[in-house]
């Protein structure tokens, strides 16, 4: 699939000598469930809203399903699904009447009981949004983005705060949606959702796209499998050069105090860094290996965790 459902060039946007968005490149392909992965900060939020035509960019073009909102904006209203990082939906009215009023914003869309059902939600239709749970009220918000049979839907941070159950419920709608053909852009914190359900990820840092592909590539760009996370205490630290010659090791990064390796071989690397610590008597506060994940090809590419 080559077709793409968002494309903009050249995209920037600033508040007075703020810039959030510098100079930004994406292409999102139709039939795609796209990624934009950052901290908070990066820019994420700001794109997302203009490219749902909820904030106009200081310079740059953006396409939208071949349309533009200057000149196209009912058209595109019609076809897109929104779900904004924070839903406030009408406490008195019933799960039934806030997808009857949303479905009511569109000329053609989908049946709200089939909404419901998708969303998991057919059992609650008569009850109140206020009786909702947090995981409930995410999906109704979800639900409400799905009312007009999009072709594109828009998810920020669409997990944040739930917990694994309602988490794990939202991935089964997304991926549903998805094996019809559509597009999906969703922003996340979270690196195990992006693994699971995205093609691809653009990773966001100060307002510019610094890494892009597949979770798999980005991965597999830190050169090795395995992470080895390792703090010292009494502020005694290894050399990062005496760290590159252990054996295994691909790369070395530092953030939040630590230092993370990429190895591919845990099995040599961690025995010879011990040896290593306990020569140059550098007293470790923290150790911990993990398979390599889209945070380690955050931290590598910014020295930043993604949540700072």
């Amino acid at each position: 699939m080559t077709q793409a459902a968002i494309l903009c060039r050249g995209l920037v946007k600033t508040y007075d000598e703020v810039t959030a968005v510098d100079g930004l490149d994406l292409e999102v392909r139709a039939g795609e469930c796209f990624g934009l992965l950052g901290p908070n900060g990066a820019g994420k939020t700001t794109t997302v809203e203009i490219l749902e035509g909820l904030n106009a960019p200081t310079a740059g073009q953006v396409e939208v399903l071949g349309m533009r909102w200057d000149r196209d904006e009912h058209a595109l209203r019609q076809r897109i699904g929104v779900s904004l990082q924070e839903t406030h939906l009408p406490d008195k009215l019933t799960v039934e009447e806030v997808a009857l009023l949303f479905r009511s914003f569109f000329s053609r869309g989908r049946d709200v009981s089939e909404v419901l059902d998708m969303v998991g939600l057919r059992e609650k239709k008569k009850s109140w949004v206020e009786k909702l749970s947090g995981g409930q009220k995410q999906r109704l918000a979800v639900g409400c983005a799905l009312v007009s049979d999009p072709d594109l839907l828009f998810l920020d941070e669409p997990t944040t705060g739930l917990d694994p159950q309602s988490r794990r419920q939202l991935w089964d709608v997304v991926q549903g949606f998805k094996a019809q053909g559509r597009t999906v852009l969703l922003t996340t914190h979270y690196m195990d959702e992006a693994e699971r359900l995205c093609d691809r990820v653009a990773v966001i840092d100060r307002g510019k796209v610094i890494a892009l592909g597949t979770p798999a590539e980005l991965v597999a760009s830190i050169g090795g499998q395995q992470v080895i996370e390792v703090g010292f205490e009494n502020g005694v630290a290894l050399e990062d050069g005496e760290l590159r010659n252990l054996p295994g090791v691909r790369r070395v990064s530092r953030a939040g105090g630590g230092v993370s390796l990429a190895v591919d071989r845990l099995h040599e690397t961690l025995p010879a860094l011990l040896g290593l610590a306990q020569e140059r008597r550098a007293q470790l506060s923290r150790l911990a290996t993990h398979h390599a994940t889209l945070e380690d090809v955050f931290v590598t590419l910014t020295g930043r965790q993604l949540r700072e």
